[in-house]
């Protein structure tokens, strides 16, 4: 197959969850077919990216749009489009250079098969192409969106995120449509998106995790710090992850310092933003960003994952699981995933039940291996390989209907100015 990736914003370092779910699906696309990947981000042009790309994708193309990544000229183009019915979160990244760019790559060569990688990709996306085209759906953004409205405190804000998960539902409904298939990672995110289209042009391919990083580490006796400390991961600039520390700190930590005082909880990822920050001391600690967080990991007895706001599949979960951790989640933090609470998972939706899990599994050490043990059996058969084979399965599927189908259509500018891509 001759394979064309698109991709908003850098893609290496991998930081975020989507960012390794595309790197090892693409990777192992790229080592068993002939695949473009073409990615563009904002700021200055960044040559070691670039290079850095085309060593990982032999021919990578990448194209900076120069727009400032500043907090005040975000600002200012956020007041700029509030009229927008395009949700901020995707026409932000509308670029005329990338519009001609990618006409140019569908229009020259002959791809089998298109990936538009996240939905902030879609707008870039010409109004019609002859080749098959796919949305890998890591999240359904308008359910992110919707929780953060309904969880948000600040007038303000909840006003704000309200008005862009209206427009993100009726911008996502409306794309989704538009692609020959859809790829999510999860069976929950198929059956929202079914609600939007026919649910045969929906599969799932599921999240994965490196096993070969990710390993259990030899039993032994846990120094007095390992046994009492719960880490949470995750960037720490995205603001369901900002949420999900709050969240914690506030309503569950003290809790947990009652029955057990000596314990401390570790926030590891990248960016931790000022909400994150102040609670930096005593039994807290925030690392920022990290060469891995695998050490951290095997230093850890209790991993975390108190998340109220999210979309698609959590990596860290399954990271955690593959390190044999025992996990305490919400319903939110796991969904999606084939977990099993009571073996191989705790998941807990109170503030007090998930300080109960926390403490009952930093004292009771033969329950903490009991989940250990069934949690990196479960994560055993998600290595990225079977992922990839899987994503793989689909796209040749995929492309073998090209003959079938009439030309991808869009939405013309002339219908809906705004409402998709125009080149």
């Amino acid at each position: 197959m001759k394979i064309l990736w698109v991709k908003a914003n850098k893609l290496l370092p991998l930081h975020s969850g989507g960012d390794i779910r595309s790197y090892h699906i693409a990777r192992h696309l790229a080592s068993r077919h002939e695949l473009s990947f073409f990615s563009y981000y904002d700021g200055a042009p960044d040559t070691e990216y670039e290079a850095r790309l085309g060593e990982e994708f032999s021919g990578a193309c990448s194209v900076c749009t120069g727009k400032s990544q500043s907090v005040g000229a975000r600002a200012l183009d956020y007041v700029l489009r509030v009229a927008d019915p395009v949700p901020y979160a995707v026409s932000r990244f509308k670029s005329p250079i990338v519009q001609k760019k990618l006409h140019e790559l569908l229009s020259q060569q002959h791809f089998d098969v298109a990936i538009c990688d996240f939905l902030d990709a879609v707008i870039n996306f010409p109004p019609s192409s002859l080749t098959p085209t796919v949305l890998f759906q890591h999240n359904v953004e308008s359910e992110i969106w919707r929780r953060q409205a309904e969880t948000e405190k600040n007038v303000v804000k909840r006003s704000i995120y309200s008005v862009e998960f209206r427009k993100m539902l009726d911008y996502e409904k409306s794309m989704v449509q538009k692609f020959q298939h859809v790829i999510a990672v999860s069976e929950h995110d198929r059956q929202l998106m079914s609600a939007w289209m026919d649910a045969s042009r929906i599969s799932v391919v599921p999240t994965g995790v490196d096993l070969r990083n990710y390993q259990p580490v030899a039993p032994n006796q846990p120094t007095p710090e390992e046994q009492s400390l719960v880490l949470f991961t995750g960037a720490m600039d995205w603001e369901p992850n900002i949420d999900a520390v709050e969240y914690f700190c506030q309503e569950i930590w003290p809790s947990v310092l009652t029955e057990l005082p000596e314990a401390r909880f570790r926030i590891v990822g990248r960016n931790p933003d000022r909400r994150v920050m102040r609670f930096t001391g005593g039994s807290v600690e925030v690392t920022g960003r990290v060469p891995s967080v695998i050490e951290h990991l095997r230093e850890a007895a209790v991993v975390v994952v108190p998340l109220r706001i999210g979309g698609g599949t959590r990596l860290k979960i399954y990271e955690a699981m593959a390190a044999g951790k025992a996990v305490v989640s919400t319903s939110v933090g796991a969904e999606g995933l084939d977990v099993h609470h009571g073996r191989d998972i705790v998941l807990a939706d109170s503030p007090q039940a998930v300080a109960d899990w926390t403490v009952k599994l930093l004292k009771d050490r033969e329950l903490r291996k009991s989940y250990e043990r069934s949690a990196a059996e479960l994560a055993s058969g998600y290595d990225w390989p079977a992922v990839g084979e899987k994503f793989e399965t689909l796209l040749e599927k995929i492309s073998g209907l090209e003959t079938r189908w009439p030309a991808q259509r869009f939405a013309t500018a002339a219908a809906q100015p705004v409402d998709g891509p125009t080149v």
